[in-house]
């Protein structure tokens, strides 16, 4: 169905390399079979609902820029909302969306009328997706933004607070049941603190593990066959956020013992603003077995501050879908486009060119990674480094089969006397940059 919104607009095509359309894709071909795979099934892309259509382009020094004809309304101009996004869902060809529930319902008076508004928009959706065939990668409530979140959701120092978002989570996840979700996502936007004159850190771990507990059992009582996904982000907005990073997480979730039911959602621009590249949150993820989706942005490494911006540089995402191949690939996770326009692109083709834009460095991204892994230009030079480690006496010694006196002996038996051998980064970076 056409609303009107994107003019006269018609599908996003496939042109190849050599296209100057900017409403036209140059490097994503969803057909193109790369490592065995549709470009489309290895990619997965998915349009955050929350960044394309809630957001009206503000920053802390100026309100909204954007003038969306469903901004400021109910249950109707929700519904506008949706079929404005299903459009340019179809218009994008992109396979899956995301959402959090104050995205796509109206604010209620009462928890009672959020859930009903709530329930009414997941029936539009779940019409929507029939029509379209576009599907819902992941759900996730929103925690953060009332102000009864301030101080917390499951970390609040008030337990009504808790029980409240106890209450909205199970909403969002039987709503995303209901759309046939392929993940389940949650993201502590104010689990963290400002202060430790007013926070007992014990008490807060201890009720954000509570929480995420009662998450996966309902996970089990639902028969949600998706994954309970984390996504870590530092600094903003508290000043000590608990989900900083992947590692901090993970032995948070060590800890707990949910180490084997939640794995991560991890996001480009968060990786940057916890001082980590994103390859490197990735690869954490995959040495722990906790890899999960990915949110891929940008920032403006200008800015101190999480922008979102379209992703574009393509030697950085390649190294970063190398991670994802390494893993095995996307299995319920997909490539979210948790990213915004700049509040000065205010016309309605720019969401489309941004996505475009996005989309095309994503595939060339992929693309390069696979020829990597391919060609094993990254795994021979690596596999050449730690080769002496294969050899039956170093895997004794990881085995435990040395005591440390014992390898002290034969250090000095032996006369081991070993000299350092050059990491070749520069090698290696170049070999990069061959494929990207």
């Amino acid at each position: 169905m056409k609303t009107g919104f994107f003019g006269d607009i018609q599908k996003i095509k496939y042109e190849g390399p050599d296209s100057t359309n900017p409403l036209a894709y140059r490097f994503y071909n969803p057909d193109e079979i790369v490592a065995g795979k549709r470009l489309e099934d290895h990619l997965r892309f998915a349009v955050a609902y929350w960044h394309s259509f809630a957001w009206e382009g503000g920053d802390p020094f100026g309100g909204r820029t954007f003038d969306r004809p469903w901004y400021d309304g109910e249950m109707e101009k929700a519904k506008l909302k949706a079929d404005v996004a299903f459009e340019m869902f179809s218009l994008l060809g992109a396979p899956y969306y995301c959402f959090h529930d104050a995205d796509v319902r109206p604010e209620g008076k009462t928890f009672a009328e959020n859930t009903k508004n709530l329930e009414e928009i997941v029936d539009y959706f779940a019409q929507k997706q029939e029509e379209t065939g576009v599907k819902l990668l992941w759900g996730t409530a929103n925690l953060f933004s009332n102000r009864r979140f301030m101080s917390g959701a499951s970390t609040n120092p008030d337990p009504d607070v808790f029980a409240y978002s106890a209450a909205t989570i199970k909403t969002c996840m039987d709503a995303t049941q209901k759309l046939g979700g392929e993940n389940y996502v949650l993201w502590g936007g104010r689990e963290g603190y400002e202060t430790l004159l007013n926070t007992d850190l014990s008490r807060e771990f201890d009720q954000m593990a509570r929480m995420l507990h009662m998450v996966v059992d309902y996970k089990h009582k639902i028969g949600f066959k998706g994954a309970i996904l984390v996504e870590p982000k530092p600094q903003e907005p508290t000043k000590h956020q608990y989900d900083y990073d992947v590692a901090t997480v993970y032995g948070f979730l060590k800890k707990y013992g949910l180490e084997n039911e939640v794995k991560m959602n991890i996001e480009q621009g968060h990786a940057i603003l916890a001082g980590h590249t994103f390859e490197h949150e990735l690869a954490l993820a995959n040495a722990h077995g906790i890899f999960g989706s990915i949110d891929m942005n940008r920032n403006d490494y200008q800015s101190g501050w999480d922008t979102d911006q379209f992703p574009n540089n393509v030697p950085e995402m390649a190294l970063a879908y190398y991670q994802v191949l390494l893993a095995g690939g996307f299995t319920t996770g997909g490539t979210n486009f948790d990213s915004k326009l700049r509040r000065q692109s205010i016309d309605p083709e720019d969401l489309l060119i941004g996505h475009i834009g996005g989309m095309d460095s994503c595939a060339r991204g992929l693309k390069a990674a696979a020829k990597m892994l391919e060609d094993g230009a990254l795994s021979k030079p690596l596999a050449e480094r730690y080769a002496k480690w294969d050899s039956p006496d170093a895997q004794k010694m990881l085995r435990g089969e040395y005591k440390l006196e014992e390898l002290a002996a034969k250090v000095e038996r032996e006369n081991i006397n070993p000299e350092p051998k050059s990491g070749r980064q520069e090698f290696l970076e170049n070999v990069v940059n061959r494929y990207v």
